[in-house]
């Protein structure tokens, strides 16, 4: 590519660089040697891996060698067919037309599922593959793309998965958080196996598992305060979603001493109103949306006022562009965005460039202490995190490359890894 003059930047402005729609537009005027009409999409590839969880991984191909690689979680299953059906919306198109190929696909599939679930994972994972692709054609970033640059750091919470008292290794493993230099980490406190509990299908829980639930809490908070400053590192409490609204009120109300940066999903977010109710009957902030999809699926918990801090998961909400009209949605009711991340170092800093271009970000979980070795060797620049905080990258597109080796270590038994497609243009 060319270098960038200041007439080569007055240019992009008028041709509006930041307006979506104009991005092919801005390219053809300034730069190359990927200039229009020539970069054309030509495959679109897959791989699955198995660390927490499973995670889909997405390569969309171009003619001129260059490639967007993006990944998504959870409703991620029984992705791979949804992709190859998207092919037909992709293949021989201009991939910088990020926003047009995502609504192209997400109307097309209004009878397919396209509302929720697996399509919108599946479409994620296309999506944040075309917007590395699109950095790396324009030589940027893709949190320039996204507006600019707010913030450098990305503050990181640990999921610790460490709450018991009863476990030995427990202060080790939250010394090693510590010692990670992390400002917030987050552990769980719904139990299925809880002694106290009487009944496998209905959560109301019981005096016994409260009192369980609110031990694990001041454990915790007990630890993370040893040999340092009171609260120095937050801390959120995590319910999955599996009590009612009974319970939801009642522990939101117990863990009020605490000061929690948050509690999450007390009562299951799909009822707008119950959540709501544990909200507007506590002090403690209310935090949801890991398994909301689309700003659709957003907009009512906002306009109800039904959480405090919401949180997408950017590798299955819909992807980058759609979480930062998440945020920008939330912003109008001042309330932040504390986006729920479980994924490799790609997904994780795909999500990083989208925290990096909102107002209202909070913070960005991570979910990989017992996997260090992995996350540490899966891309080829080693530990993104520093001392609880990600840099976020100037490298085009997203900005890490997978380190094949490493992460194939982890691939799904029995599963293609990037095979070209038959029909590839």
């Amino acid at each position: 590519m060319q270098p960038m003059t200041r007439r080569s930047w007055t240019r992009l402005a008028g041709a509006g660089l930041l307006a979506l729609p104009r991005l092919a537009q801005a390219v053809q005027s300034a730069s190359s040697p990927y200039r229009r009409p020539k970069l054309k999409i030509t495959d679109i590839r897959t791989a699955e891996i198995r660390a927490h969880g499973y995670q889909l991984h997405v390569r969309v191909y171009t003619d001129q060698g260059i490639y967007g690689h993006g990944e998504a979680t959870d409703s991620a299953h029984g992705g791979i067919p949804l992709i190859q059906m998207f092919r037909r919306f992709l293949i021989g198109q201009d991939p910088l037309n990020v926003d047009y190929l995502f609504e192209r696909i997400r109307t097309g599939g209004i009878f397919a599922g396209a509302q929720a679930g697996q399509y919108v994972t599946a479409l994620t994972a296309v999506e944040i593959a075309l917007w590395d692709l699109a950095g790396k054609a324009l030589g940027l970033p893709v949190y320039q793309l996204l507006g600019g640059r707010m913030r450098d750091r990305i503050r990181i919470y640990c999921d610790s998965q460490t709450e018991d008292p009863g476990d030995p290794q427990a202060e080790a493993k939250i010394a090693q958080i510590k010692g990670l230099g992390f400002t917030a980490c987050k552990i769980d406190i719904d139990d299925a196996a809880d002694p106290a509990r009487w009944d496998k299908v209905n959560w109301t829980a019981s005096n016994g598992e409260i009192d369980s639930m609110l031990k694990k809490i001041a454990f915790m908070r007990e630890q993370l305060d040893k040999g340092g400053p009171p609260r120095r590192i937050d801390l959120a409490v995590d319910m999955h979603g599996r009590y009612d609204m009974t319970t939801g009120r009642r522990v939101a109300r117990e863990v009020e001493p605490f000061k929690l940066l948050f509690l999450e999903e007390p009562v299951p977010a799909e009822n707008v109103d119950a959540m709501r109710d544990v909200r507007e009957n506590t002090t403690t902030p209310i935090c949801c949306g890991e398994n909301v999809f689309l700003r659709h699926g957003f907009r009512p918990i906002l306009e109800k006022r039904a959480a405090d801090i919401i949180m997408p998961d950017i590798q299955k909400a819909g992807g980058l562009l759609e979480c930062r009209k998440i945020a920008d949605m939330a912003h109008t009711y001042y309330v932040p965005v504390a986006p729920h991340c479980v994924v490799s170092p790609i997904g994780t800093m795909a999500s990083c460039h989208v925290c990096a271009a909102i107002p209202n970000f909070l913070v960005l979980e991570w979910h990989w202490i017992q996997r260090l070795e992995l996350w540490r060797s899966f891309v080829k620049e080693g530990d993104i995190i520093d001392k609880g905080f990600v840099t976020v990258t100037d490298r085009p597109g997203i900005g890490v490359e997978m380190d094949e080796e490493a992460a194939r270590k982890a691939q799904v038994p029995g599963t293609p890894w990037f095979v070209p497609n038959k029909e590839a243009a």
